[in-house]
């Protein structure tokens, strides 16, 4: 799974913010602040990665639980499938 190009992340007083560029620009209206975790998952995100290893790199990276985890992510990548920013 992938981001779809024309988002980008940048940090903005210590906020992490994704912004559209170029043509995601006029669909896409508005920035979307991510938390410390989503801005990590949308780092993986955007070399690709499959769902399990956005999971497996949650568990490492912040030692939760596997089932709070998973649920978490499974609302994340909902959340971006909804906002049209992930490749089909």
């Amino acid at each position: 799974m992938k981001l779809k190009d024309g988002f980008l992340l940048k940090t903005v007083a210590g906020s992490k913010i994704v912004v559209p560029i170029g043509e995601q620009s006029s669909a896409f209206n508005g920035i979307i602040t991510l938390s410390g975790s989503a801005a990590f998952l949308w780092e993986k995100l955007q070399v690709g990665a499959t769902e399990e290893e956005l999971l497996d790199a949650l568990l490492t990276e912040y030692r939760v639980d596997r089932d709070y985890a998973a649920a978490d992510l499974k609302r994340f990548i909902e959340k971006l499938h909804t906002a049209g920013m992930l490749e089909a």
